[in-house]
Protein backbone atom coordinates (compact mmCIF):
# COMPACT_ATOMS: atom_id res chain seq x y z
CA UNK A 1 0.00 0.00 0.00
CA UNK A 2 1.57 3.36 -0.98
CA UNK A 3 2.18 5.74 1.90
CA UNK A 4 -0.22 8.55 2.50
CA UNK A 5 0.50 12.12 1.42
CA UNK A 6 0.77 13.54 4.96
CA UNK A 7 3.38 10.87 5.72
CA UNK A 8 5.42 11.82 2.65
CA UNK A 9 5.09 15.50 3.38
CA UNK A 10 6.42 14.96 6.88
CA UNK A 11 9.44 13.18 5.45
CA UNK A 12 10.09 15.50 2.52
CA UNK A 13 8.81 19.00 3.38
CA UNK A 14 10.73 20.68 0.56
CA UNK A 15 9.38 18.19 -2.02
CA UNK A 16 5.77 18.93 -1.01
CA UNK A 17 6.40 22.66 -1.23
CA UNK A 18 7.83 22.35 -4.73
CA UNK A 19 4.94 20.12 -5.96
CA UNK A 20 2.34 22.63 -4.72
CA UNK A 21 4.16 25.39 -6.53
CA UNK A 22 4.23 23.50 -9.86
CA UNK A 23 0.52 22.57 -9.57
CA UNK A 24 -0.45 26.20 -9.03
CA UNK A 25 1.53 27.24 -12.09
CA UNK A 26 -0.18 24.62 -14.32
CA UNK A 27 -3.71 25.49 -13.18
CA UNK A 28 -3.38 29.17 -14.04
CA UNK A 29 -5.70 30.09 -16.96
CA UNK A 30 -4.06 33.44 -17.71
CA UNK A 31 -0.34 34.31 -17.56
CA UNK A 32 0.44 35.76 -14.18
CA UNK A 33 3.77 36.42 -12.52
CA UNK A 34 4.92 33.57 -10.29
CA UNK A 35 4.20 33.94 -6.63
CA UNK A 36 6.71 35.94 -4.66
CA UNK A 37 8.59 33.30 -2.71
CA UNK A 38 10.95 35.83 -1.13
CA UNK A 39 13.45 32.93 -0.71
CA UNK A 40 12.80 32.58 2.94
CA UNK A 41 15.63 30.45 4.32
CA UNK A 42 13.65 29.60 7.42
CA UNK A 43 11.03 27.80 5.28
CA UNK A 44 13.31 26.26 2.65
CA UNK A 45 16.04 25.09 4.99
CA UNK A 46 14.12 24.46 8.15
CA UNK A 47 14.45 20.74 7.61
CA UNK A 48 18.22 21.02 6.96
CA UNK A 49 18.65 23.05 10.10
CA UNK A 50 16.58 20.66 12.10
CA UNK A 51 18.23 17.65 10.47
CA UNK A 52 21.86 18.66 11.23
CA UNK A 53 23.64 21.05 8.82
CA UNK A 54 27.35 21.88 9.01
CA UNK A 55 26.86 24.82 11.39
CA UNK A 56 23.91 23.49 13.29
CA UNK A 57 23.49 24.61 16.85
CA UNK A 58 23.06 21.01 17.97
CA UNK A 59 26.67 20.34 16.99
CA UNK A 60 28.21 23.61 18.13
CA UNK A 61 26.90 23.28 21.67
CA UNK A 62 28.41 19.81 22.39
CA UNK A 63 31.75 20.93 20.86
CA UNK A 64 31.88 23.93 23.18
CA UNK A 65 31.11 21.60 26.07
CA UNK A 66 34.00 19.32 25.12
CA UNK A 67 36.40 22.24 24.71
CA UNK A 68 35.37 23.76 28.01
CA UNK A 69 35.77 20.42 29.77
CA UNK A 70 39.26 19.98 28.29
CA UNK A 71 40.29 23.47 29.37
CA UNK A 72 39.02 22.81 32.87
CA UNK A 73 40.97 19.56 33.01
CA UNK A 74 44.15 21.30 31.88
CA UNK A 75 43.64 24.07 34.40
CA UNK A 76 43.05 21.49 37.10
CA UNK A 77 46.22 19.61 36.20
CA UNK A 78 48.21 22.85 36.27
CA UNK A 79 46.77 23.73 39.66
CA UNK A 80 47.52 20.28 41.03
CA UNK A 81 51.08 20.50 39.75
CA UNK A 82 51.51 23.92 41.32
CA UNK A 83 50.11 22.71 44.62
CA UNK A 84 52.36 19.64 44.49
CA UNK A 85 55.45 21.76 43.86
CA UNK A 86 54.52 24.25 46.54
CA UNK A 87 54.04 21.51 49.13
CA UNK A 88 57.33 19.83 48.15
CA UNK A 89 60.12 21.14 50.41
CA UNK A 90 62.85 20.09 47.95
CA UNK A 91 61.24 22.06 45.14
CA UNK A 92 60.84 25.12 47.36
CA UNK A 93 64.51 24.85 48.25
CA UNK A 94 65.41 24.63 44.55
CA UNK A 95 63.36 27.75 43.74
CA UNK A 96 65.06 29.59 46.59
CA UNK A 97 68.52 28.68 45.28
CA UNK A 98 67.56 29.56 41.70
CA UNK A 99 66.26 33.00 42.67
CA UNK A 100 69.33 33.62 44.84
CA UNK A 101 71.60 32.68 41.92
CA UNK A 102 69.78 35.10 39.61
CA UNK A 103 70.39 37.85 42.16
CA UNK A 104 73.95 36.91 43.07
CA UNK A 105 75.95 34.52 40.91
CA UNK A 106 78.43 33.57 43.60
CA UNK A 107 80.44 30.37 43.36
CA UNK A 108 78.53 28.88 46.30
CA UNK A 109 75.14 29.58 44.73
CA UNK A 110 76.31 28.11 41.41
CA UNK A 111 77.64 25.04 43.20
CA UNK A 112 74.30 24.45 44.91
CA UNK A 113 72.36 25.10 41.70
CA UNK A 114 74.46 22.53 39.84
CA UNK A 115 72.99 19.82 42.09
CA UNK A 116 69.64 20.18 40.30
CA UNK A 117 68.67 19.20 36.79
CA UNK A 118 66.06 21.51 35.26
CA UNK A 119 65.14 23.34 32.08
CA UNK A 120 68.32 25.12 30.97
CA UNK A 121 66.30 28.12 29.76
CA UNK A 122 65.89 29.12 33.41
CA UNK A 123 69.62 28.90 34.08
CA UNK A 124 71.12 32.38 34.61
CA UNK A 125 73.58 33.72 32.02
CA UNK A 126 77.14 33.28 33.29
CA UNK A 127 79.06 35.10 30.56
CA UNK A 128 78.10 37.72 27.96
CA UNK A 129 79.90 38.15 24.67
CA UNK A 130 80.38 41.87 25.37
CA UNK A 131 81.71 41.29 28.87
CA UNK A 132 85.46 41.62 28.05
CA UNK A 133 86.48 45.27 28.25
CA UNK A 134 88.51 44.91 25.06
CA UNK A 135 85.32 44.07 23.15
CA UNK A 136 83.55 47.19 24.35
CA UNK A 137 86.43 49.47 23.39
CA UNK A 138 87.34 47.98 20.01
CA UNK A 139 85.36 48.54 16.85
CA UNK A 140 86.82 45.58 14.99
CA UNK A 141 85.19 42.96 17.17
CA UNK A 142 81.99 41.05 16.43
CA UNK A 143 78.71 42.87 16.03
CA UNK A 144 75.25 41.60 16.79
CA UNK A 145 75.08 40.32 13.22
CA UNK A 146 77.94 37.92 13.95
CA UNK A 147 81.67 37.40 13.71
CA UNK A 148 83.58 37.58 10.44
CA UNK A 149 83.59 34.57 8.11
CA UNK A 150 85.50 33.85 4.92
CA UNK A 151 83.04 34.42 2.10
CA UNK A 152 83.05 32.07 -0.91
CA UNK A 153 84.20 33.40 -4.25
CA UNK A 154 81.52 33.92 -6.92
CA UNK A 155 80.86 30.92 -9.13
CA UNK A 156 81.33 32.94 -12.32
CA UNK A 157 84.08 35.50 -12.18
CA UNK A 158 84.08 38.58 -14.35
CA UNK A 159 80.29 38.79 -14.76
CA UNK A 160 78.70 42.11 -13.93
CA UNK A 161 76.09 41.95 -11.20
CA UNK A 162 73.32 43.81 -12.99
CA UNK A 163 69.67 43.98 -12.01
CA UNK A 164 68.75 41.55 -14.78
CA UNK A 165 71.29 39.00 -13.54
CA UNK A 166 69.94 39.34 -10.01
CA UNK A 167 66.40 38.70 -11.23
CA UNK A 168 67.59 35.64 -13.15
CA UNK A 169 69.34 34.26 -10.06
CA UNK A 170 66.40 34.90 -7.73
CA UNK A 171 64.53 31.56 -8.29
CA UNK A 172 67.75 29.59 -7.73
CA UNK A 173 68.55 31.58 -4.61
CA UNK A 174 65.07 31.02 -3.20
CA UNK A 175 65.32 27.29 -3.89
CA UNK A 176 68.75 27.10 -2.24
CA UNK A 177 67.46 28.96 0.80
CA UNK A 178 64.49 26.61 1.20
CA UNK A 179 66.64 23.49 0.77
CA UNK A 180 69.23 24.72 3.27
CA UNK A 181 66.69 25.70 5.94
CA UNK A 182 64.58 22.53 5.65
CA UNK A 183 66.28 19.36 4.46
CA UNK A 184 69.91 20.51 4.27
CA UNK A 185 70.37 21.73 7.82
CA UNK A 186 68.79 18.63 9.34
CA UNK A 187 70.86 16.30 7.18
CA UNK A 188 74.05 18.17 8.05
CA UNK A 189 73.30 18.46 11.79
CA UNK A 190 70.97 15.58 12.76
CA UNK A 191 71.71 16.30 16.42
CA UNK A 192 69.51 19.39 16.16
CA UNK A 193 66.41 17.29 15.36
CA UNK A 194 64.03 17.33 18.32
CA UNK A 195 63.05 13.66 18.12
CA UNK A 196 66.68 12.52 18.22
CA UNK A 197 67.39 14.72 21.22
CA UNK A 198 64.30 13.35 22.95
CA UNK A 199 65.48 9.79 22.37
CA UNK A 200 68.99 10.59 23.65
CA UNK A 201 67.87 12.63 26.65
CA UNK A 202 68.33 9.85 29.28
CA UNK A 203 71.86 9.21 28.02
CA UNK A 204 72.65 12.94 27.97
CA UNK A 205 71.41 13.41 31.53
CA UNK A 206 73.48 10.47 32.70
CA UNK A 207 76.60 11.81 31.00
CA UNK A 208 76.03 15.28 32.42
CA UNK A 209 75.64 13.87 35.93
CA UNK A 210 78.88 11.91 35.53
CA UNK A 211 80.79 15.05 34.52
CA UNK A 212 79.42 17.00 37.49
CA UNK A 213 79.69 14.31 40.17
CA UNK A 214 82.83 12.39 39.14
CA UNK A 215 84.87 15.10 37.38
CA UNK A 216 83.65 18.16 39.35
CA UNK A 217 82.44 19.76 36.14
CA UNK A 218 80.98 23.27 36.18
CA UNK A 219 78.10 24.03 33.87
CA UNK A 220 77.69 27.53 32.45
CA UNK A 221 75.46 29.42 30.05
CA UNK A 222 77.14 31.77 27.57
CA UNK A 223 75.30 34.44 25.59
CA UNK A 224 76.65 34.79 22.04
CA UNK A 225 76.49 37.95 19.94
CA UNK A 226 73.51 36.62 17.94
CA UNK A 227 71.46 36.07 21.11
CA UNK A 228 71.91 32.29 21.23
CA UNK A 229 72.53 30.70 24.61
CA UNK A 230 75.39 28.18 24.57
CA UNK A 231 75.48 25.27 27.02
CA UNK A 232 79.02 24.53 28.26
CA UNK A 233 80.79 22.23 30.73
CA UNK A 234 84.21 22.99 32.25
CA UNK A 235 86.43 20.50 34.07
CA UNK A 236 89.37 22.15 35.85
CA UNK A 237 92.53 20.08 36.31
CA UNK A 238 94.89 22.93 37.19
CA UNK A 239 94.97 21.87 40.82
CA UNK A 240 96.27 18.36 40.07
CA UNK A 241 99.86 17.18 39.93
CA UNK A 242 99.63 16.41 36.20
CA UNK A 243 101.41 19.05 34.10
CA UNK A 244 98.94 18.73 31.22
CA UNK A 245 96.22 19.97 33.58
CA UNK A 246 97.58 23.49 33.05
CA UNK A 247 96.48 23.25 29.41
CA UNK A 248 92.85 23.75 28.37
CA UNK A 249 91.39 21.63 25.57
CA UNK A 250 88.32 23.19 23.93
CA UNK A 251 86.32 20.35 22.34
CA UNK A 252 84.23 20.82 19.19
CA UNK A 253 81.75 17.97 18.72
CA UNK A 254 80.45 16.29 15.57
CA UNK A 255 77.12 16.76 13.83
CA UNK A 256 75.33 14.43 16.25
CA UNK A 257 77.67 14.85 19.20
CA UNK A 258 77.02 16.41 22.60
CA UNK A 259 79.57 17.30 25.24
CA UNK A 260 77.76 14.95 27.64
CA UNK A 261 78.78 11.88 25.61
CA UNK A 262 81.16 13.20 22.95
CA UNK A 263 84.87 13.56 22.28
CA UNK A 264 85.36 15.40 25.59
CA UNK A 265 86.17 12.04 27.21
CA UNK A 266 89.47 11.66 25.32
CA UNK A 267 91.32 14.71 26.72
CA UNK A 268 89.70 14.09 30.11
CA UNK A 269 91.27 10.65 30.29
CA UNK A 270 94.57 12.18 29.19
CA UNK A 271 94.52 14.53 32.20
CA UNK A 272 93.87 17.89 30.53
CA UNK A 273 91.53 20.66 31.65
CA UNK A 274 88.56 20.50 29.29
CA UNK A 275 85.86 22.89 28.09
CA UNK A 276 83.01 21.30 26.15
CA UNK A 277 80.09 23.04 24.47
CA UNK A 278 77.01 22.10 22.47
CA UNK A 279 76.21 23.35 18.99
CA UNK A 280 73.36 25.89 18.68
CA UNK A 281 70.12 23.93 18.78
CA UNK A 282 71.73 20.96 20.57
CA UNK A 283 70.43 20.02 24.06
CA UNK A 284 70.60 23.15 26.25
CA UNK A 285 71.96 25.45 23.52
CA UNK A 286 69.45 27.58 21.61
CA UNK A 287 69.45 28.60 17.97
CA UNK A 288 70.06 26.79 14.69
CA UNK A 289 73.45 25.29 13.67
CA UNK A 290 74.27 27.35 10.58
CA UNK A 291 77.93 28.33 9.96
CA UNK A 292 77.44 31.90 11.16
CA UNK A 293 75.79 30.77 14.39
CA UNK A 294 78.47 28.12 14.87
CA UNK A 295 81.25 30.70 14.59
CA UNK A 296 79.41 33.07 16.94
CA UNK A 297 79.14 30.28 19.52
CA UNK A 298 82.80 29.35 19.19
CA UNK A 299 83.80 32.99 19.62
CA UNK A 300 82.02 33.37 22.95
CA UNK A 301 83.41 30.00 24.12
CA UNK A 302 87.00 31.15 23.48
CA UNK A 303 86.30 34.50 25.14
CA UNK A 304 84.86 32.68 28.15
CA UNK A 305 87.99 30.52 28.41
CA UNK A 306 90.30 33.54 28.29
CA UNK A 307 88.46 36.19 30.31
CA UNK A 308 86.48 34.11 32.82
CA UNK A 309 88.39 30.86 33.25
CA UNK A 310 91.76 32.62 33.15
CA UNK A 311 93.60 30.64 30.45
CA UNK A 312 96.07 32.38 28.18
CA UNK A 313 95.71 31.70 24.43
CA UNK A 314 99.13 29.99 24.52
CA UNK A 315 97.65 27.44 26.95
CA UNK A 316 94.58 26.63 24.84
CA UNK A 317 94.39 23.62 22.49
CA UNK A 318 91.53 23.33 19.99
CA UNK A 319 90.38 19.73 19.51
CA UNK A 320 87.65 18.79 17.05
CA UNK A 321 86.01 15.66 15.76
CA UNK A 322 84.34 15.37 12.34
CA UNK A 323 82.22 18.42 11.48
CA UNK A 324 83.57 20.20 14.55
CA UNK A 325 86.59 20.94 12.39
CA UNK A 326 84.77 23.99 11.03
CA UNK A 327 84.54 25.79 14.38
CA UNK A 328 88.02 24.58 15.35
CA UNK A 329 89.64 25.98 12.21
CA UNK A 330 87.64 29.20 12.57
CA UNK A 331 88.94 29.62 16.12
CA UNK A 332 92.50 28.91 14.96
CA UNK A 333 92.15 31.50 12.20
CA UNK A 334 90.58 34.12 14.48
CA UNK A 335 92.79 33.45 17.53
CA UNK A 336 96.21 32.71 15.99
CA UNK A 337 97.94 32.62 19.40
CA UNK A 338 96.26 29.37 20.50
CA UNK A 339 98.75 26.63 21.30
CA UNK A 340 97.72 23.92 18.80
CA UNK A 341 94.93 22.43 16.69
CA UNK A 342 94.02 18.72 16.59
CA UNK A 343 91.48 17.59 13.98
CA UNK A 344 90.15 14.04 14.23
CA UNK A 345 88.25 12.52 11.28
CA UNK A 346 87.71 15.92 9.70
CA UNK A 347 87.58 17.05 6.06
CA UNK A 348 88.68 19.89 3.82
CA UNK A 349 85.40 21.02 2.26
CA UNK A 350 81.74 20.06 2.49
CA UNK A 351 80.85 20.16 -1.22
CA UNK A 352 82.38 16.75 -2.22
CA UNK A 353 80.72 15.02 0.73
CA UNK A 354 77.36 16.66 -0.02
CA UNK A 355 77.55 15.60 -3.68
CA UNK A 356 78.23 12.03 -2.52
CA UNK A 357 74.84 11.61 -0.81
CA UNK A 358 72.66 13.59 -3.25
CA UNK A 359 71.51 12.69 -6.79
CA UNK A 360 73.93 13.60 -9.54
CA UNK A 361 71.27 15.66 -11.28
CA UNK A 362 71.22 17.98 -8.25
CA UNK A 363 74.92 18.85 -8.56
CA UNK A 364 74.34 22.51 -9.37
CA UNK A 365 71.73 23.01 -6.67
CA UNK A 366 73.81 21.21 -4.03
CA UNK A 367 76.95 23.20 -4.81
CA UNK A 368 75.09 26.50 -4.77
CA UNK A 369 73.26 25.67 -1.53
CA UNK A 370 76.43 24.65 0.29
CA UNK A 371 78.42 27.66 -0.87
CA UNK A 372 75.72 30.17 0.03
CA UNK A 373 74.31 28.73 3.27
CA UNK A 374 76.38 25.76 4.56
CA UNK A 375 79.92 26.64 3.53
CA UNK A 376 82.18 24.58 5.81
CA UNK A 377 85.53 25.55 4.30
CA UNK A 378 87.85 23.90 6.82
CA UNK A 379 90.98 23.85 4.67
CA UNK A 380 90.71 27.51 3.72
CA UNK A 381 90.42 28.52 7.37
CA UNK A 382 93.17 26.18 8.55
CA UNK A 383 95.63 27.68 6.06
CA UNK A 384 95.21 31.02 7.86
CA UNK A 385 96.64 29.47 11.07
CA UNK A 386 100.40 29.46 11.60
CA UNK A 387 100.65 27.18 14.64
CA UNK A 388 101.12 23.41 15.10
CA UNK A 389 98.50 21.16 13.51
CA UNK A 390 97.84 17.42 13.86
CA UNK A 391 95.39 15.55 11.63
CA UNK A 392 94.07 12.13 12.67
CA UNK A 393 92.86 9.99 9.76
CA UNK A 394 90.55 7.03 10.36
CA UNK A 395 91.64 4.25 7.99
CA UNK A 396 88.14 2.67 7.97
CA UNK A 397 86.15 5.91 7.89
CA UNK A 398 82.75 5.46 6.27
CA UNK A 399 81.52 9.04 6.59
CA UNK A 400 84.11 11.37 5.06
CA UNK A 401 85.06 9.06 2.17
CA UNK A 402 83.51 9.87 -1.20
CA UNK A 403 83.40 6.25 -2.46
CA UNK A 404 83.67 3.30 -0.04
CA UNK A 405 85.46 3.02 3.34
CA UNK A 406 88.02 0.62 1.84
CA UNK A 407 89.12 3.29 -0.65
CA UNK A 408 91.42 5.20 1.69
CA UNK A 409 92.42 7.68 -1.02
CA UNK A 410 88.84 8.98 -1.13
CA UNK A 411 89.12 10.08 2.51
CA UNK A 412 88.80 13.87 2.52
CA UNK A 413 91.34 14.04 5.33
CA UNK A 414 93.97 13.44 2.63
CA UNK A 415 92.87 16.59 0.81
CA UNK A 416 92.99 18.55 4.06
CA UNK A 417 96.62 17.48 4.59
CA UNK A 418 97.66 18.21 1.00
CA UNK A 419 96.10 21.67 1.00
CA UNK A 420 97.78 22.52 4.31
CA UNK A 421 101.23 21.36 3.17
CA UNK A 422 100.89 23.00 -0.25
CA UNK A 423 100.07 26.28 1.44
CA UNK A 424 102.87 26.13 4.01
CA UNK A 425 105.60 24.53 1.88
CA UNK A 426 104.75 25.21 -1.79
CA UNK A 427 108.32 24.53 -3.07
CA UNK A 428 108.57 21.21 -1.25
CA UNK A 429 105.09 20.13 -2.36
CA UNK A 430 105.91 20.52 -6.03
CA UNK A 431 105.43 17.68 -8.48
CA UNK A 432 107.91 15.25 -6.87
CA UNK A 433 106.85 15.96 -3.29
CA UNK A 434 103.14 15.79 -4.09
CA UNK A 435 103.54 12.47 -5.86
CA UNK A 436 105.45 10.78 -3.05
CA UNK A 437 103.02 12.04 -0.39
CA UNK A 438 100.13 10.60 -2.38
CA UNK A 439 101.91 7.25 -2.44
CA UNK A 440 102.36 7.44 1.31
CA UNK A 441 98.68 8.29 1.82
CA UNK A 442 97.66 5.20 -0.18
CA UNK A 443 99.21 2.98 2.49
CA UNK A 444 96.47 1.33 4.54
CA UNK A 445 98.68 -0.08 7.29
CA UNK A 446 101.67 0.95 9.36
CA UNK A 447 103.83 -1.64 7.60
CA UNK A 448 103.13 -0.11 4.18
CA UNK A 449 103.80 3.38 5.54
CA UNK A 450 107.16 2.31 6.93
CA UNK A 451 108.01 0.60 3.64
CA UNK A 452 107.42 3.76 1.61
CA UNK A 453 109.23 5.86 4.19
CA UNK A 454 112.31 3.64 4.11
CA UNK A 455 112.28 3.30 0.33
CA UNK A 456 113.14 6.97 -0.03
CA UNK A 457 115.66 6.82 2.84
CA UNK A 458 114.26 9.77 4.75
CA UNK A 459 116.90 11.28 7.03
CA UNK A 460 114.93 12.99 9.79
CA UNK A 461 117.95 14.76 11.30
CA UNK A 462 118.77 16.33 7.94
CA UNK A 463 115.13 17.41 7.45
CA UNK A 464 115.04 19.01 10.91
CA UNK A 465 118.27 20.91 10.33
CA UNK A 466 117.02 22.27 7.00
CA UNK A 467 113.74 23.46 8.48
CA UNK A 468 115.32 24.98 11.61
CA UNK A 469 117.96 26.87 9.64
CA UNK A 470 115.28 28.28 7.34
CA UNK A 471 113.12 29.33 10.30
CA UNK A 472 116.05 31.01 12.02
CA UNK A 473 116.85 32.98 8.87
CA UNK A 474 113.37 33.88 7.56
CA UNK A 475 111.05 33.61 10.56
CA UNK A 476 108.05 31.39 11.29
CA UNK A 477 105.46 33.00 8.99
CA UNK A 478 104.09 30.83 6.19
CA UNK A 479 104.34 30.15 3.30
CA UNK A 480 107.98 29.06 3.26
CA UNK A 481 110.19 28.95 0.18
CA UNK A 482 112.31 26.13 1.60
CA UNK A 483 113.18 23.53 -1.06
CA UNK A 484 113.51 26.07 -3.84
CA UNK A 485 117.16 25.19 -4.55
CA UNK A 486 116.87 21.57 -3.46
CA UNK A 487 117.22 18.39 -5.48
CA UNK A 488 114.22 16.22 -6.30
CA UNK A 489 115.31 13.56 -3.79
CA UNK A 490 115.66 16.20 -1.09
CA UNK A 491 112.16 17.51 -1.75
CA UNK A 492 110.77 13.98 -1.58
CA UNK A 493 112.42 13.35 1.76
CA UNK A 494 111.23 16.66 3.16
CA UNK A 495 107.69 16.13 1.86
CA UNK A 496 107.45 12.67 3.45
CA UNK A 497 108.90 13.95 6.70
CA UNK A 498 106.37 16.81 6.90
CA UNK A 499 103.42 14.57 5.95
CA UNK A 500 104.30 12.06 8.66
CA UNK A 501 104.59 14.82 11.28
CA UNK A 502 101.22 16.38 10.38
CA UNK A 503 99.04 13.25 9.98
CA UNK A 504 98.61 10.16 12.14
CA UNK A 505 96.56 7.13 11.19
CA UNK A 506 94.05 5.48 13.50
CA UNK A 507 92.69 2.11 12.40
CA UNK A 508 89.02 2.58 13.26
CA UNK A 509 85.68 3.71 11.87
CA UNK A 510 84.36 7.25 12.03
CA UNK A 511 82.48 7.03 15.33
CA UNK A 512 84.96 4.96 17.35
CA UNK A 513 86.09 6.98 20.41
CA UNK A 514 89.71 8.09 20.18
CA UNK A 515 91.83 6.41 22.92
CA UNK A 516 93.69 8.71 25.28
CA UNK A 517 97.07 7.36 24.14
CA UNK A 518 96.31 8.57 20.60
CA UNK A 519 95.66 12.10 21.84
CA UNK A 520 99.08 13.62 21.21
CA UNK A 521 100.27 17.17 20.86
CA UNK A 522 101.15 18.29 17.31
CA UNK A 523 104.74 18.44 16.14
CA UNK A 524 106.47 21.80 15.99
CA UNK A 525 110.04 22.98 15.46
Amino acid sequence: VPPSAPFLSSLYPRLEFQNDFYRSCIRRSSPQPPPNLAWRPESLYSGERAGGGYLSLSKVVPFSHYAGTLLLLLAGVACLRGIGRWTNPQYRQFITILEATHRNQSSENKRQLANYNFDFRSWPVDFHWEEPSSRKESRGGPSRRGVALLRPEPLHRGTTDTLLNRVKKLPCQITSYLVAHTLGRRMLYPGSVYLLQKALMPVLLQGQARLVEECNGRRAKLLACDGNEIDTMFVDRRGTAQPQGQKLVICCEGNAGFYEVGCISTPLEAGYSVLGWNHPGFAGSTGVPFPQNEANAMDVVVQFAIHRLGFQPQDIIIYAWSIGGFTATWAAMSYPDVSAVILDASFDDLVPLALKVMPDSWRGLVTRTVRQHLNLNNAEQLCRYLGPVLLIRRTKDEIITTTVPEDIMSNRGNDLLLKLLQHRYPRVMAEEGLQVVRQWLEASSQLEEASIYSRWEVEEDWCLSVLRSYQAEHGPDFPWSVGEDMSADGRRQLALFLARKHLHNFEATHCTPLPAQNFQMPWHL
